[in-house]
C-alpha cells in the first residue's frame, strides 16, 4: 500500500493572476498557478504572518492540472492625482519624501493581466501529518484566501476529497504519487466549456489534460520557489518540473448531455 498521500485543491473563479516576471506598471499572469502563489494561499489558511518561515510549505511537492485555461483580461488602469498636480517618483529627497517626476507626469499608466473563468486542479504532497493540518486549515481559513491576488477569492468547493465529502482525518487525502492523483480526479471543467470542447451529440468518454509537476530531474525550469513571503526579503529559488498529459473521463451522461447547468442557458 502507498505511504505518500496528497491534498486535492480546486482552484476556480472568476479571475486568477499567477504572476510570472511582471513588475512595476505591468502585472502579468501566467498560463498556470505558481508555487509561489499556492503555497501562499496554503499560509493564509494557516493564519501565518508574512515574516514567518515557510520551511515546512516549501517541502512540498506541487502538481497542477489545467481543466479549464480560461482567457486572458487586461485591466487598464491611468492614476493621477485629483488636485492636477504632478505624480510622485521612486526616488527620494534628504528629508525621505518623495520628489515629484521630473520631467512632470500628470497621468501614469498601469495594466494587469488576468485570467477569466480557469479552473486548475492542484495536488499537495508531503508528511501526512502536515497535510491534514492544510486541510483542517483550508476549511476554516485564518485569513481570506486568494488565487495569485487578493482581488481573485476563490470558488468553493476548493478542497476536493476522493468521496466529495469533507470529512476528516486521513480520508480527505488522496493515495499515490501527484501524477497518480491528477489522473483520479474527476474532469472540473464548467459545462458550458465542456459544450464548447466538445460536440455533444460525439459524447467523448475521456479528455486529454495538460499536467505539470515537481520532478527533480525534470528538463522544465520554474522560478517561482519563494525564499520568504517577506516584502522586505522577497526572492525566489527554481525547481525542476515535468510536463505530461493525463486522461481522465468527461462526465457526459449516457444521453450525450453533461449534468443539467442553468447557467449554461444563459451562455456563461
Amino acid at each position: 500500500m502507498t505511504d505518500i498521500f496528497c491534498l486535492v485543491l480546486r482552484l476556480a473563479g472568476p479571475l486568477q493572476s499567477w504572476g510570472g516576471r511582471g513588475q512595476f506598471n505591468r502585472r502579468d499572469t501566467l498560463d498556470e498557478p505558481t508555487k509561489s502563489g499556492i503555497l501562499g494561499l496554503l499560509a493564509a489558511a494557516q493564519g501565518l504572518r508574512r515574516q514567518e518561515p515557510i520551511e515546512k510549505l516549501l517541502s512540498l511537492s506541487l502538481g497542477v492540472r489545467t481543466d479549464q485555461p480560461g482567457s486572458l483580461l487586461r485591466d487598464y488602469h491611468t492614476v493621477s492625482d485629483y488636485r492636477g498636480r504632478p505624480l510622485l517618483s521612486a526616488s527620494v529627497n534628504a528629508k525621505n519624501a518623495q520628489k515629484p517626476t521630473s520631467p512632470a507626469k500628470h497621468t501614469h499608466v498601469t495594466q494587469r493581466f488576468y485570467l477569466q473563468d480557469a479552473v486548475f486542479v492542484a495536488t499537495v504532497s508531503g508528511p501526512v501529518d502536515f497535510l491534514g493540518i492544510l486541510a483542517d486549515a483550508l476549511r476554516n481559513p485564518a485569513f481570506p484566501l486568494a488565487l495569485g491576488r487578493r482581488s481573485c477569492p476563490p470558488t468553493m468547493p476548493l478542497l476536493l476529497t476522493p468521496d466529495d465529502t469533507n470529512r476528516v482525518d486521513r480520508d480527505v487525502l488522496w493515495a499515490g504519487q501527484p501524477l497518480d492523483v491528477l489522473r483520479q480526479v474527476p474532469w472540473q471543467a464548467s459545462n458550458r466549456h465542456r459544450i464548447a470542447r466538445f460536440d455533444p451529440d460525439s459524447c467523448p468518454s475521456l479528455v486529454d489534460l495538460p499536467v505539470t509537476v515537481d520532478d527533480a530531474a525534470g528538463t522544465d525550469v520554474r522560478v517561482d520557489v519563494p525564499h520568504s513571503f517577506d516584502p522586505l526579503h522577497r526572492g525566489f529559488n527554481t525547481r525542476r518540473v515535468r510536463q505530461e498529459w493525463v486522461r481522465v473521463p468527461t462526465g457526459w451522461t449516457e444521453t450525450g448531455q453533461p449534468d443539467h447547468d442553468p447557467f449554461a442557458l444563459l451562455g456563461w
